[in-house]
C-alpha cells in the first residue's frame, strides 16, 4: 500500500525490499526504480496476502488488521491503475486481472446490495467495528489522548457543533464550490457530508462526513473516527469502471446503480434522460467519475481517480477548463504537466543527481 501511494505520487521511486545495513548498501540502493518494476513488487506483495492463511474478513475485535478481502480489493485497484496509466500493450490483461480480484472482494461481502447499509452508518463511530462496508481501516481509540482521531474536530468550522464538542475558531475543512455544485439535487450524501457555516469569518461549506460529538470524545475532540482506506462502495464503483472498459456497459450500469440507489437518486438510465444530468455527464465514463467524487468525497481518492480517467495532457485541459470562481485563490490556470507528479525533494536529488533524477518541470 505504501509503495502504491509512492509510485502514483512520484512515479519512479527507490525500491527497497531488505534492510540496508551499511553505507555501501545505502549508496547502492539510492536510485529511482522504474515505476513498472515498482508495480511488479506491489503485485507480488499483494499476491502473498491473498494466498496467505489470513481470514477473508477480520472479526470485530481485529478490525484494522489485513484480510484477504483487503488484499483482493487493493490488488484489483492496482491492476486497474496499471491498465489505465502504464503501457497500453498490457491494458486488456490488466483489466481482466482487475475484474478478477475486485470480483473476488465483492463476492465475499456479508450484505446483499449497498442499499442494505445506510450511508450514515458507514461513518457512525458507534458502528465502526460492525460496519459491513468497511474492508480496511486505520483504527483510532475514542477518548484516548495518544490514540484518538482528530479528524472530526479538525474539520469543524467556527460556531458549529455537528462534528465535535471541541470549540474551534477557523474555517474547518473547507469545501470548494466546484464540489458543492457536483452534488445532484436530492443527494442525501450532500446533507451528510457538508454543511454551510454562517460564522462571519467562515460563510462557506465545511466537511461534516466524519463526526464524533460524543461525551467520550469530549471537549478535547479526542474522537473515535476510524480512517477508511477501502470500503465496498469504492470496490463497486471500480467494478463499474472496469466493466465499462471491457465493453460490458450493462454490468457497469448495474454496479453504478447500486451506489445511486442508496443515495436515493434516479438510476442511471433514468438520470441520463434528464437534460441537466446528461449535459454534465454525457458518457457513462463521466457518470462513473462523478459518482466516485460525491460518494467518496474527502476519503483521498479523487486525485488517483483523475489519474486513471485522464492522460496527463487531458488532466491539464480538464483543470484549466474549470471556472476560476469555483476555486477561490487557487489559480486553475497554474495547473500544468509537471503537476502530474510531486517533485523529488532536493535533499534526495543531491544524494545522486543522475540516479535520483528530478521529475520534469521542477
Amino acid at each position: 500500500m505504501a509503495y502504491f501511494h509512492l509510485v502514483r505520487k512520484w512515479g519512479d521511486v527507490p525500491l527497497v525490499t531488505q534492510p540496508l545495513n551499511s553505507a555501501e548498501a545505502v549508496r547502492t540502493n539510492t536510485f529511482r526504480e522504474k515505476k513498472e518494476k515498482v508495480y511488479e513488487q506491489i503485485v507480488a506483495d499483494l499476491t502473498e496476502v491473498i494466498n496467505s492463511p489470513l481470514p477473508d474478513i477480520q472479526p470485530a475485535a481485529q478490525k484494522g488488521r489485513v484480510s484477504k478481502v483487503a488484499g483482493n480489493a487493493l490488488l484489483g485497484q492496482v491492476y486497474l491503475t496499471m491498465a489505465t496509466t502504464l503501457d497500453q500493450a498490457n491494458r486488456a490483461a490488466n483489466l481482466n486481472q482487475a475484474k478478477t480480484y475486485l470480483t473476488n472482494a465483492y463476492t465475499k461481502r456479508t450484505f446483499g446490495t449497498l442499499k442494505d447499509i445506510p450511508y450514515a452508518d458507514v461513518f457512525d463511530v458507534a458502528k465502526k467495528t460492525t460496519n459491513p462496508e468497511a474492508i480496511f481501516q486505520i483504527v483510532y481509540r475514542q477518548g484516548d489522548v495518544n490514540f484518538s482521531s482528530g479528524i472530526a474536530a479538525s474539520n469543524q468550522a467556527q460556531g458549529e457543533t455537528i462534528n465535535s464538542l471541541r470549540t474551534t475558531t477557523g474555517v474547518g475543512g473547507n469545501v470548494k464550490p466546484d464540489l458543492v455544485k457536483d452534488y445532484e439535487e436530492g443527494d442525501l450524501r450532500k446533507e451528510y457530508s457538508i454543511k454551510y457555516a454562517s460564522a462571519a469569518n467562515v460563510r462557506d461549506y465545511f466537511i461534516t462526513k466524519f463526526r464524533d460529538p460524543s461525551p467520550a470524545a469530549g471537549t478535547n475532540g479526542w474522537g473515535g473516527n476510524d480512517w477508511l482506506l477501502i470500503r465496498y462502495a469504492d470496490v463497486i464503483l471500480m467494478l463499474a469502471e472496469v466493466n465499462l472498459y471491457l465493453g460490458d456497459e450493462a454490468s457497469a450500469i448495474g454496479f453504478l446503480d447500486q451506489v445511486r440507489e442508496r443515495a436515493k437518486l434516479p438510476l442511471y438510465n433514468a438520470a441520463r434522460a434528464n437534460p441537466t444530468y446528461s449535459a454534465r455527464y454525457p458518457t457513462l465514463r463521466q457518470a462513473i467519475l462523478h459518482e466516485r467524487r460525491v460518494e467518496l468525497a474527502f476519503e483521498n481518492h479523487r486525485w488517483f481517480d483523475l489519474q486513471r480517467f485522464f492522460s496527463p495532457a487531458e488532466l491539464v485541459a480538464y483543470f484549466q477548463a474549470k471556472p476560476q470562481a469555483d476555486y477561490g485563490a487557487a489559480r486553475v490556470s497554474n495547473f500544468g504537466p509537471k503537476d502530474y507528479y510531486y517533485p523529488i525533494p532536493f535533499d534526495e536529488v543531491k544524494l545522486n543527481p543522475e540516479r535520483m533524477y528530478q521529475n520534469p518541470g521542477y
